[in-house]
């Protein structure tokens, strides 16, 4: 089995996802659109993982090769192959399939609760009722046509979305490591302002281990739920 990850940024990996996969015997590769625009055939990869970053999705001019990645997302997604999106790999997928991005009426940055919504069947993945998960974002996306609305927060509507059995987008980063969640901080330290829903950086950093651990664990099972 294969597993294919989009990357934006060097600093925006695969957190917790990495060896999760390993352990599935999942072989591994990657497309760095930082460094080249080459994708694979549909055919030859089984999981499709959209990773984040700090470009919008609505940046083509400056980053032409979004145009390719959304043609290849919505592909993908046509052929039957799992997708999983995180922050802005959720609005490529939402944005692959005809929804709007635009800013949300607040950044949320840190450590935040999001509430899973009421779903029903066996082939809708069901969040907690609540949890408290890492945010990095600051756009959100209108629900593509035929997604089921999954998770939400204080902050932000539109948290987490299923469309069909197997494509699942994130606005939140169930991957975050103490390692990954340090690497974002170091790269994009000036967004910590003092806003509403953005902690300072002691506060980022603060989390106990249980606490990645618990995001992990749901990270697992969203996975599990994709790959079933």
């Amino acid at each position: 089995m294969r597993a294919h990850f989009l990357q934006h940024v060097p600093f925006e990996g695969l957190g917790a996802i990495e060896p999760w996969l390993k352990t599935a015997g999942y072989t591994l590769s990657v497309t760095k659109f930082f460094e080249s625009s080459f994708l694979p055939d549909q055919s030859d990869i089984d999981l499709l993982i959209v990773m984040g970053g700090p470009m919008s999705v609505n940046d083509e001019e400056l980053y032409p090769w979004l145009i390719q990645e959304k043609d290849f997302v919505r592909q993908t997604i046509s052929a039957d192959v799992p997708v999983l999106g995180i922050c802005l790999g959720a609005q490529i997928i939402a944005s692959s399939l005809g929804a709007m991005i635009y800013p949300n009426r607040c950044k949320e940055i840190g450590w935040f609760p999001v509430e899973g919504c009421a779903t029903t069947g066996d082939d809708l993945f069901t969040f907690p009722s609540t949890i408290d998960v890492f945010h990095w974002h600051g756009e959100t996306f209108d629900l593509p046509r035929g997604a089921v609305h999954l998770a939400r927060s204080r902050g932000c509507e539109y948290q987490a979305f299923q469309l069909g059995k197997s494509v699942i987008g994130l606005q939140f980063h169930l991957e975050t490591t103490p390692e990954s969640a340090k690497d974002i901080i170091d790269h994009c330290r000036e967004e910590l302002v003092d806003l509403e829903y953005v902690q300072p950086e002691s506060a980022l950093l603060a989390a106990p281990a249980a606490q990645y651990q618990a995001i992990n664990i749901l990270l697992s099972d969203v996975l599990l739920f994709l790959t079933r």
